[in-house]
């Protein structure tokens, strides 16, 4: 679901860059109030996993569009609403410009869409009231599937808003609505059961990472946190480097839409901002579309799928020192690695 420049004009771009900017502003003056530096590495561990997730697209059955993870409720469920969102932002930041995935200039509009409504109204609406009483296999599903829904419902509808408001194409907001709430409900859906077997692993390794989870009725730890968050890593790993290339070939939600409505899946741009948004995204975008420059190898999408996992996760842990995020204030307590 990610935007392109062509959808938004400058000053719908720039109103949701203050938006975003905003929402992190706050985030990180919520997350600078923590004292839990075990959350550093798994900021840099989940936003990896989510950036690597993200680049299996799953083929929706009968309908020749495909989806992929968003990331938000299950960042949100590990991390909190505020440290999910500024995960999320690493993650948007590394695709758009490595990758090119996801227009510069509309990279406030998919941080919002993205991020936003994942991480805030699913950990705060959905996630928190339901672990309220403790969590439970059931209950973990349950919310997953909620938000995942509710939330990229959110997501999709912001998108047609944004592209009502910027008026700069031909698509019709009825038109486009009517195709992009359908096939966002099931790829929700399906996000909803990816998010769901991931949470129950951590809360049969590790409960205790659940954020807003009541103690009462929550199960032992079966895993350290060291040993937890290591099969998280391998795990991105993993899906990064060989998952990623059973992806698939079908065009994501946004641009079937797009494609059912305008016949084409791709728009012109005309004007500086655009060509300089370009511009830019052009020179920081060392692996275009996920792979090596003008080829289509498979090992250029492990390569890029390993190589941006790790630069997420530095980004991620990189956040956190640039923000002082999560300091120790008190000496002699154990490393994380120790637990």
């Amino acid at each position: 679901m990610h935007m392109a420049d062509a959808l938004v004009a400058p000053a719908v771009a720039g109103t949701m860059y203050v938006c975003s900017a905003a929402a992190a502003a706050y985030s990180i003056k919520k997350v600078r109030k923590e004292e839990d530096p075990k959350k550093i590495p798994v900021m840099g561990v989940m936003g990896a996993f989510v950036f690597a997730a993200q680049m299996i697209n799953f083929t929706i059955p009968g309908t020749g569009a495909s989806g992929h993870l968003s990331g938000g409720v299950l960042l949100s469920a590990l991390l909190g609403p505020y440290a999910g969102f500024l995960t999320m932002i690493g993650v948007l930041l590394v695709q758009c410009l490595l990758f090119a995935d996801g227009g510069l200039l509309a990279l406030g509009c998919n941080i919002w869409n993205m991020a936003f409504y994942g991480c805030f109204l699913g950990a705060l609406l959905i996630w928190r009231p339901m672990m309220k009483k403790g969590a439970s296999r059931g209950k973990i599903a349950a919310a997953s599937i909620i938000g995942c829904v509710l939330t990229l419902q959110l997501g999709s509808f912001s998108v047609t808003l944004e592209t009502l408001t910027s008026g700069i194409t031909e698509l019709p907001f009825g038109a486009f609505v009517a195709v992009m709430q359908p096939i966002h409900l099931a790829i929700g859906l399906v996000e909803g059961l990816i998010t769901a077997a991931v949470l129950v692993f951590v809360y049969e390794a590790r409960p205790e990472l659940l954020w807003g989870v009541s103690e009462e009725g929550t199960s032992t730890s079966r895993f350290s946190f060291r040993r937890t968050v290591i099969t998280l890593a391998v795990l991105a790993l993993l899906v990064a480097g060989g998952l990623s290339l059973a992806a698939s070939a079908f065009p994501d939600g946004l641009e079937w839409s797009m494609q059912q409505v305008a016949g084409t899946e791709e728009l012109e741009t005309d004007g500086a901002v655009y060509d300089k948004a370009d511009e830019i995204q052009s020179a920081t975008s060392l692996l275009p579309d996920y792979g090596f420059s003008g080829s289509e190898s498979a090992a250029g999408t492990s390569f890029s799928g390993v190589v941006g996992a790790g630069v997420v996760a530095a980004v991620c842990v990189g956040i956190c020192w640039i923000f002082r995020l999560f300091r120790k204030k008190s000496e002699g307590k154990e490393s994380f690695l120790q637990r």
